[in-house]
């Protein structure tokens, strides 16, 4: 297995990025915690609705709007992983300064596009 990744904002829509990058994350032998508003499934992965304690996850990868992540803000803190990616319409730059004060890389990217090129 590589990385531990928290997929937040997960979505058993086929039609979902998040949907996606699940997918795409365990093609790549990524671990994956997802989290999201229902419970579901993509694969061989369980949509959990709580915020599941984890340890050594590396990256928080978002796939919720600004608003919608603020009640997550302690929880991706206390997790300390190495990296959040703020995908495309999930830029926060109130959890981006957060995190690098906390010693966490922020990025704004796409999973699905760093996967693709080999850059995850």
């Amino acid at each position: 297995m590589k990385n531990k990744t928290l997929v937040l904002g997960a979505s058993e829509t086929p039609t979902r990025y998040s949907y996606l990058a699940v997918n795409k994350l365990r093609d790549h032998n990524h671990e994956v915690i997802a989290i999201g508003k229902k419970a579901g499934k993509v694969n061989d992965v369980e949509i959990q609705t709580a915020q599941v304690p984890s340890e050594e996850v590396d990256t928080v990868t978002l796939y919720l709007n600004p608003l919608h992540q603020q009640p997550y803000y302690d929880y991706i803190l206390a997790l300390k992983p190495r990296r959040i990616i703020f995908n495309p319409g999930a830029e926060n730059e109130e959890l981006e300064a957060l995190a690098e004060k906390n010693g966490i890389k922020a990025m704004e990217a796409c999973t699905l596009v760093l996967l693709s090129t080999g850059q995850f």
